[in-house]
């Protein structure tokens, strides 16, 4: 009987809650679906974004652009679409004549995974991968002739992802090996953002040498930030390939796609879980994380606020639905 009882206590509870709402008006319904959904509201973002960027040339630098594809997999895999991710590879060593299996880029020795396969889109390539471009993309000061697909189309409410990996120092990351982006660049780009509504949070993230530093002149709100190094430091490789001859992944995205490979769409993993993981046993280097510009406490925002996709659900009043469905005078 006991057992009985716990089986049907769902439905009672359901039972109860209609009890108690029924004989109230539609708008004391409505706020009682609101309240529920607030709960699980989370950021407040209605639509997510990733800025995903290689930024080094040459066959000698095929782990960044590992690096970058293995980005790209898991944001796909979480839930983003192409259409709200914005790749850039300033090389292709996939077509690189020294590549011995060609059109495929691997990111460990046992090579299986294809990190390039068959549905790959890569928005800007090669000589496109400039300085210029990538603040232009930000800000959104592009060209009229830009098609949409090159183009960051967010607004107030996007929660944007930002991923950088190359050959950097102080302050700085290479681009195309001839020129660079400085600290200061890419924070009066966010604050260039902020101004125009176009990010609700960003999340920023950075593999390279002194990678910390990227992050220092950042004054926007909203805005998490971590890095794979402190000032002085390098950032490491992590695995080497005999049969590619190069090293195909650093230490840091490493071992942050690891993490990430055991969450899903629905996972309750939190941005602090994945900081905690980071172990410098693992990467040689000291990551860090700046949280003094992110109103929200990273142990409460899920890793899928960032990494993921969401689907925008609109709230109707019901007196609403009822009138829409109502025919009008004159109509059919």
């Amino acid at each position: 009987m006991t057992r009985l009882f716990f089986l049907h206590l769902p439905i009672l509870l359901l039972w109860t809650l209609f009890k108690l709402v029924e004989g109230t008006d539609s708008s004391y319904h409505d706020q009682v679906v609101r309240d529920f959904l607030k709960e699980d509201q989370g950021s407040g973002h209605t639509n997510n974004w990733a800025v995903l960027v290689c930024s080094s040339r040459y066959w000698f630098n095929y782990r960044h652009m590992a690096n970058t594809l293995g980005m790209y997999r898991t944001v796909k895999r979480l839930g983003i679409p192409d259409s709200n991710i914005i790749l850039m590879l300033a090389d292709d060593v996939s077509c690189n004549a020294r590549n011995r299996f060609p059109a495929s880029v691997y990111s460990n020795g046992r090579r299986n995974l294809d990190l390039y396969g068959e549905n790959i889109e890569v928005d800007y390539r090669g000589y496109e991968v400039t300085v210029e471009n990538f603040l232009r993309l930000l800000t959104g000061r592009v060209e009229p002739s830009v098609p949409r697909s090159k183009r960051l189309l967010t607004d107030e409410k996007s929660n944007v992802f930002v991923y950088m990996t190359g050959h950097g120092g102080a302050e700085f990351l290479k681009f195309q090996d001839n020129e660079e982006i400085s600290a200061f660049d890419i924070a009066d780009a966010f604050e260039q953002m902020w101004q125009k509504k176009r990010y609700h949070e960003i999340f920023f993230m950075i593999d390279t040498c002194q990678a910390n530093t990227m992050y220092s002149k950042f004054y926007s709100p909203n805005i998490l930030a971590t890095g794979s190094s402190e000032l002085g430091e390098s950032s490491y490789s992590y695995e080497n390939d005999a049969d590619i001859g190069v090293a195909v992944i650093d230490r840091y995205t490493h071992l942050v796609l690891s993490y990430l490979e055991n969450i899903n769409k629905t996972s309750r993993s939190t941005m602090q879980q994945l900081f905690d993981a980071y172990d410098f046993n693992r990467m040689r280097s000291h990551a860090g994380v700046r949280t003094d510009l992110f109103k929200r406490d990273p142990s409460k925002v899920l890793l899928t606020e960032f990494f993921g996709g969401i689907a925008q659900a609109d709230i109707v009043a019901a007196e609403d639905v009822i009138d829409a469905q109502r025919p009008r005078k004159g109509g059919k």
